[in-house]
This record gives structure tokens, C-alpha cells and sequence, in this order.
């Protein structure tokens, strides 16, 4: 079955949720196998109260633009429909999940966003435990990771979740699948189509012999030392 993947953000009138705050934004991009699909969900919101200053300077969506976009009520099942089933993927999950459960204990009936996903995956989370000690917002990763994010002028739900998208695949990153089951060893020749598709470099096969330059006592020595220090006690060996 193909993997269903919702990358999402939201935007909102300021924080914390418990203290009255609501959704003003969301926009989430839509994943099938690691490959963008084009489908994407995107709704500005009416959040029936005034939007915190500090707020409005980061997504720059104000009262009066506001008070003629549709309240989550009327969006919810259009909403619910385009997550159903999937994995989000949410940066710092805990903040966006908590407004969307907070909209959503609002109406009767609704239960939480747990009800209709397959799972959440904290990007964020993800960053951290590949990056330790660093920044890890959405900013940093781009520059970290060489992602284009020079139209992010302000925070919006959409754009936000598009870049997020690169992201997670970066953080990801790699081939998903081998796709061994393509491959034919007896068509797929140096340079040929098939060796291409694969992903697969050969060298020629009159190439000469590779030459081996054993360490000396004391490269092995200082070897064993660095891995010592490493914490990887032991007589020198090839490093794993």
C-alpha cells in the first residue's frame, strides 16, 4: 500500500491555545511515496478574536482580512477528509496539534486529531536527535540543508508546510527503495540506460589493481588511542 504523508502547519492568533487562542491558518502539502503530488489543502480562518500583536507581526494576517474567511466550524469535515488516514508531519508538533484539538473540542462530537490519523512525526524531534546543541528551526534547517526558503518573508501555513516538506525528505533523505526488482545485471552495462536508471557506477573492468598501504605501528597505535578516547575500547581495528 502506497505511504500516505500530510505535511502540516498552521498559523494562529498568538499563545497558548488554553488561554483562548485560535487558529487563523492551515495549509498542508500532500506526500504519496516520498513524492509530492500536487495536492495540497489551504484555508485561512476566522478565529472570532482579535489577533496578538506579536502574532500579526509574524504572519501578517490581520483582524479585518480575517473577519471574512470561514470559521474552522464550517471547514472541519473538508479538513478532517484531506488528513484522514495519513502520517503528519508537523514541526514542533505539539504546538500545531494542540490549537487543531483545541478547534475541534470546540464542536460536539468531533473527538481529536488521534481519531483520524495514522500517526504525528515531529520534524522537530527529528532535527534534534540529528543535530544536537544546534538550532533546529525551520530557518536553520533550510540553511543547513541547502533549502531555498528566500520567498519566507513572513510565516504562512502553506509556504511554511512546502518548505517543511524538503526538509523532512533532507532529513530523511536517501533512496527509499534499491528498486532491485528493475534491474537486469545482463542489460545494465557501463553507461548503459539501464545502469543509469539504477543508480549504479561501474568501474571498467580492466581497471588496475587497487594498491593497499598497510598502517605502520605507529598510525595503529595512534589509531587505538582515538578510539580510547572515543569510548571504543579495544585493539586497533578498521574503523566501522
Amino acid at each position: 500500500m502506497a505511504e500516505r504523508q500530510i505535511i502540516l502547519d498552521t498559523e494562529t492568533t498568538g499563545l497558548p491555545a488554553s488561554e483562548g487562542h485560535r487558529l487563523v491558518e492551515i495549509g498542508a502539502v500532500e506526500l504519496i511515496d516520498r513524492q509530492f503530488t500536487g495536492k495540497h489543502y489551504h484555508v485561512y480562518l476566522n478565529p472570532e478574536r482579535p489577533v496578538d500583536p506579536e502574532a500579526l507581526a509574524i504572519h501578517g494576517l490581520d483582524d479585518s482580512f480575517l473577519a471574512n474567511q470561514p470559521k474552522f466550524a464550517h471547514i472541519v469535515g473538508e479538513f478532517i477528509e484531506f488528513v484522514r488516514d495519513s502520517e503528519l508531519i508537523i514541526h514542533n508538533a505539539e504546538f500545531d496539534v494542540g490549537f487543531i484539538n483545541s478547534e475541534l473540542a470546540r464542536l460536539p462530537g468531533q473527538g481529536a486529531l488521534s481519531d483520524y490519523v495514522a500517526g504525528v512525526t515531529d520534524s522537530l524531534a527529528l532535527a534534534r536527535q540529528k543535530y544536537p546543541g544546534q538550532r533546529n528551526s525551520l530557518d536553520a534547517l533550510c540553511r543547513r540543508l541547502s533549502i531555498d526558503n528566500s520567498e519566507r518573508v513572513l510565516h504562512g501555513a502553506l509556504l511554511d508546510s512546502q518548505i517543511l516538506a524538503d526538509v523532512y525528505l533532507a532529513l530523511t533523505g536517501g533512496q527509499k527503495t534499491l528498486s532491485f526488482d528493475e534491474y537486469n545485471p545482463q542489460r545494465a552495462t557501463e553507461g548503459s540506460p539501464q545502469a543509469v536508471e539504477a543508480g549504479i557506477m561501474r568501474l571498467p573492468q580492466n581497471r588496475p589493481a587497487l594498491r593497499v598501504i598497510n598502517p605502520d605501528a605507529d598510525e595503529q597505535s595512534a589509531h587505538a588511542a582515538w578510539l580510547l578516547k572515543l569510548g571504543k575500547e579495544g585493539a586497533p581495528q578498521v574503523w566501522p
